[in-house]
């Protein structure tokens, strides 16, 4: 497959592949991670728990994680922090955030965040998933409601594993402490280097998370068939480039010459 680098390209692809390719199948939540419950409560964590498997994420093995009630997981402690940093500066946590946001679960309209181990495709695998979860001093009519997934892919290579975020409704992107800081979704090394971060496109801009938003993170998707669904490959370290799906020729043309909105495509699980 062909790689087409430019940014503009880029957004161009995704616009014409939403055009050319079937509505996404809605998403869903993985069943069998939400076997644990962390108690209604505002910025606090579980203690480090075992995944079943090791995962080397930027060339550290990790065997436990932290779930942080501020939807993110964390290895090497438990992160309070309320207001979403960004993930592509030196954080020193490493970190893999569905959505990083001042989430409370104290109200009693909310979920709670729920966590534990399951399967994927019959791989192991280790989840936390906030469903219908509150914002710190929002309104409880708008609840939020996104999962991660950590699955082990040693079939492929010593602590490799997939890392999947699974969003079904976004109804909030910021809690009324953070100084108008909204969401942040994506992962860090903690370090800064090169290569060692991502962030999706809308991370910190307000409202383009939301339902309907211009960066939707239920409609959208990255490496996967269905919407709501962004799925990366972790090998030998490090995270796979998504693949960008070859257009045909004779779109390309029609490409150069217009004005790209971004989109997350699909591709295929390696």
């Amino acid at each position: 497959m062909t790689t087409i680098r430019p940014r503009l390209l880029l957004s161009a692809l995704a616009t014409v592949l939403t055009l050319l390719t079937p509505g996404l199948a809605s998403a869903g939540f993985r069943s069998g991670f939400d076997t644990n419950t962390l108690a209604a409560n505002d910025d606090l964590s579980t203690g480090a728990n075992a995944l079943g498997f090791t995962a080397n994420f930027f060339g550290t093995n990790y065997t436990t994680a932290f779930v942080n009630n501020n939807g993110n997981l964390t290895f090497t402690g438990p992160l309070g922090t309320f207001t979403p940093f960004g993930l592509t500066t030196n954080t020193a946590t490493p970190i893999i955030a569905p959505f990083f946001a001042d989430v409370d679960t104290r109200p009693a309209a909310s979920g709670k965040t729920k966590y534990g181990t399951g399967t994927v495709d019959g791989f192991n695998a280790f989840g936390a998933t906030w469903g219908g979860v509150a914002g710190f001093g929002v309104s409880t009519s708008l609840l939020d409601s996104f999962q991660v997934v950590l699955s082990d892919r040693s079939d492929t290579g010593a602590g490799n594993f997939d890392i999947e975020f699974n969003y079904t409704s976004i109804q909030w992107d910021t809690g009324s402490a953070s100084g108008g800081q909204s969401a942040r979704a994506g992962f860090s090394a903690g370090t800064g280097a090169p290569g060692s971060f991502f962030e999706l496109t809308g991370s910190g801009v307000n409202n383009a998370f939301k339902n309907g938003g211009p960066n939707s993170l239920p409609a959208n998707s990255l490496n996967s068939e269905i919407a709501g669904r962004y799925l990366f490959n972790v090998r030998s370290g490090e995270v796979v480039p998504p693949v960008v799906v070859p257009v045909p020729a004779g779109l390309m043309i029609g490409l150069l010459g217009g004005a790209g909105l971004f989109g997350f495509r699909r591709t295929r699980r390696a």
